[in-house]
């Protein structure tokens, strides 16, 4: 792509705002120099990368590159030099940690990036270089005491010669002997050596090396000659120190220099990774993206937004070219957004070849030219002496020269600057080669000779920008297939122009020319009144969709709450036969201890009230068995792992255990329960694998208010009861018996004592006279 096209689109512009999410140095150089790929394969393949950072950044929120310093020329110098310092180490070190960190986090066997993964697979390494720089310097300017037996020996000599030293100089200047000759009681260090502050006139008093004086000479530092032993030993020591240190730095260069060149070009694979990042972060920022790429010069870009336009005005566009026709002439008023519509052409064609999403709706399509060129703009040239017509027609000369069936080429005001009808002449004849050899173009024109002839001509096609004339300004909506009319007279009209002059106007333009603007006058009305029609069309089907939705919603929950009215009714029923029959037992027993009653005729009236209680217990037992017979026959066995449908529930699951006490271990959704083998049903293999994984839990639906469990063993009936009590409570029961029989009692003990510590049981006591008496244990729940 030539740098002219790039400027003129304004690509450079979001090549600064890439730069802007680089995260490191790498990475900004190669987003300036960012140019786009003309290769479809190579194009796909960047995409590809940057969907992938997409997927990556959506999913983590952040990259996988932490920002490292350029260490770049030292690593192409560190052969040629006896050791890095410092600084240049450390930088090494944080470098080779960048690369250690993205390759864990890319590397790491995540799904959907493939690429990313296979970038990172190929970053060495190098932990040991790195922690033993780590270890070693503790800044930028110090090398850490213990990054070697030799230096923590100097340094230890050191502060001990160091305060030795300082001692003794202390004694001096606190001592009535000496603290009369100094000019401060302090000790203070003049090239490397420790020193006292002595007056002028008493230097014979204090015998040693004189190191410095002050600006005035009244004050001379004077090492005392009973340090300068001590201060040699100093001096020998920080020589050493530095001697060291200088090996220590060595020896970590040394490490360093075989792998300089290989942590060269990870920094640059580094700089790659956060390229494909900060594409991905643009692209977030935008709302961009990943358009569908071909190689036939098709584009069809759907809600379309100019990425440099603020998201608050930008008004979106919907154009295609490259079908049905290969060249679009642009037509409308001034700042009407026909050259943003050019740019917005270009400018998403440079950024898809260049890998980067484009704020556009999903469903955009783009084409990859091998070549872009665009003339668009006002490029009068004063140097050059140039008009504004002669550098458009220069521009389009090298067009010409390069233009062809891989080319996409963009015209702004073609023919513009000279005479219209000349003008418009050229303009035919240009956009007549351009087509011919199979260009994708894109004009905007003002001139009617070129909407007609576009309307003659097959492989062309007219496009408008529309203009509200009501209110004066523009819609910068496009409409494609329609040539925009002139808005002239009637944009002079609402301005205050008298209707006469208007008038005459009129009768200046010719029969054709007042027939071809009433033809696009009602072409345009009509386009308006369809588009307008469409929008009505949409709205009504979206609200028609929601409607059906909330339809289907309201009859499944309609659905549900039948069923479970349905099966609270069930439950209300068998309460009330229960209760019946408790207390028509109890009636029972009070009237046989009754005396004087005729008791061949209480039996008749108890027989009857028995076999009407018997009769509605008959019924509801019989529903129960038409809702398990409307399943099928209940299996004689299940086996782990089968799949049955919980005719109580209406639900299916999977046995996960062995059946104990005739009760079966299963798990639905997410709730494991146990469930009476009667109460299962088998199910096919095809409907288990579509089966809901949605659970709404029931209890038992024949759990009465007595429990039988007489002639059972005390270890036996426990988990017996332990159900049933369970059941009881999610049936909202509160109070139950449980009849175990007189017998030896130890049954009813054994039993007494479990529910002492069962979390379900609020109290229990024997049966009263009538209710079983010690037969019977009443159990009152939580």
């Amino acid at each position: 792509m030539n740098t002219k096209t790039l400027n003129t689109l304004e690509f450079n512009k979001i090549l600064a705002e890439l730069k802007l999410k680089c995260g490191c140095c790498v990475s900004r150089e190669l987003a300036e120099s960012l140019r786009p790929f003309d290769e479809l394969d190579d194009v796909n393949s960047e995409l590809e990368l940057t969907s992938e950072a997409e997927t990556h950044y959506i999913r983590t929120g952040t990259s996988p590159v932490d920002d490292f310093p350029d260490i770049r020329s030292g690593l192409k110098r560190v052969n040629a030099v006896l050791h890095l310092g410092c600084e240049e180490l450390l930088s090494v070190a944080k470098c080779l940690k960048a690369i250690r960190i993205c390759r864990e986090q890319l590397g790491s066997g995540e799904s959907g990036t493939p690429r990313l993964k296979n970038m990172a697979g190929g970053l060495m390494v190098h932990r040991a270089i790195e922690d033993e720089i780590n270890r070693c310097i503790l800044s930028e300017d110090e090398v850490f005491d213990g990054a070697s037996p030799a230096l923590s020996r100097i340094r230890r000599q050191m502060k001990l010669a160091n305060e030795k030293v300082r001692q003794k100089l202390n004694d001096m200047i606190h001592s009535s002997t000496y603290s009369k000759y100094l000019q401060d009681p302090l000790v203070t260090i003049r090239n490397g050596r420790f020193v006292i502050p002595v007056k002028q006139e008493y230097r014979q008093n204090i015998p040693g090396l004189i190191h410095d004086q002050s600006g005035t000479g009244a004050t001379l530092f004077i090492e005392p000659s009973a340090v300068v032993e001590l201060g040699n030993e100093y001096k020998k020591l920080v020589m050493e120190e530095a001697a060291e240190v200088e090996r220590i730095l060595t020896e970590l260069t040394e490490m360093v220099k075989p792998s300089a060149n290989d942590i060269y070009q990870d920094l640059m694979t580094l700089g790659e990774i956060d390229l494909v990042f900060a594409k991905a972060k643009l692209a977030k920022e935008m709302r961009a993206v990943c358009p569908k790429l071909n190689a036939e010069g098709r584009l069809s870009i759907k809600k379309g937004r100019h990425p440099l336009i603020s998201r608050e005005t930008v008004v979106p566009i919907d154009v295609w070219l490259g079908q049905d026709f290969t060249t679009l002439i642009v037509t409308g008023p001034n700042t009407g957004g026909k050259t943003v519509t050019l740019k917005t052409i270009g400018l998403f064609t440079l950024m898809a070849q260049a890998g980067l999403f484009v704020p556009a709706a999903v469903g955009t399509e783009l084409a990859v030219f091998r070549e872009v060129f665009a003339d668009i703009g006002d490029e009068q040239s004063i140097e050059q002496s140039l008009s504004t017509f002669s550098s458009h027609m220069k521009n389009i000369v090298g067009i010409l020269d390069g233009a062809d069936d891989t080319s996409l080429v963009l015209l702004d005001e073609l023919g513009a600057g000279t005479d219209p009808v000349e003008g418009a002449a050229l303009a035919m004849s240009i956009l007549t080669e351009l087509h011919s050899r199979g260009c994708r173009t894109a004009a905007t024109t003002h001139y009617s000779e070129i909407k007609a002839f576009a309307l003659t001509h097959e492989g062309m096609q007219n496009a408008s920008m529309e203009f509200d004339v009501d209110r004066l300004c523009p819609t910068y909506r496009l409409f494609i297939g329609i040539p925009g009319k002139s808005n002239a007279f009637e944009i002079s009209k609402r301005l205050g122009m008298s209707d006469y002059i208007i008038d005459n106007a009129r009768e200046y333009l010719t029969k054709q020319d007042v027939d071809f603007e009433t033809v696009l006058t009602s072409a345009e009305n009509e386009k308006q009144k369809a588009e307008r029609e469409r929008e009505e069309a949409e709205n009504a089907r979206r609200e028609l969709e929601a409607l059906r939705a909330d339809m289907r919603a309201e009859r499944k929950q309609f659905e549900q709450d039948k069923a479970a009215m349905r099966l609270k009714a069930k439950e209300d029923a068998r309460k009330i036969v229960t209760d019946a029959k408790r207390e028509l037992e109890a009636v029972v027993a009070e009237l046989r201890s009754l005396k004087n009653i005729d008791q061949r005729a209480a039996d008749r009236a108890i027989q009857k009230a028995r076999d009407a209680v018997r009769e509605k217990d008959k019924e509801l037992y019989e529903t129960d068995q038409e809702q398990k017979a409307a399943y099928g026959e209940a299996p004689k066995f299940v086996s782990q792992g089968q799949a049955v449908h919980v005719v109580s529930l209406d639900k299916d699951g999977t046995v996960i255990g062995k059946a104990k006490n005739g009760e079966v271990p299963v798990q639905v959704g997410i709730i494991k329960l146990n469930v009476r083998l009667d109460d299962l049903r088998e199910v096919s293999e095809q409907k288990s694998s579509q089966a809901s994984v949605k659970v709404e839990f029931a209890a038992a639906n024949t759990v009465g208010l007595e429990l039988d469990i007489r002639g059972m063993m005390v270890d036996d009936a426990k988990p017996v009861v332990d159900r049933y009590l369970y059941d009881c409570k999610r049936q909202g029961l509160s109070e139950v018996s449980i009849i175990h029989g007189k017998g030896t009692g130890a049954l009813r003990a054994g039993i007494q004592t479990y529910l002492r510590t069962h979390p379900k049981v609020k109290a229990f006591r024997n049966g009263n006279y009538g209710e079983g008496d010690f037969g019977v244990t009443v159990v009152t729940l939580k």
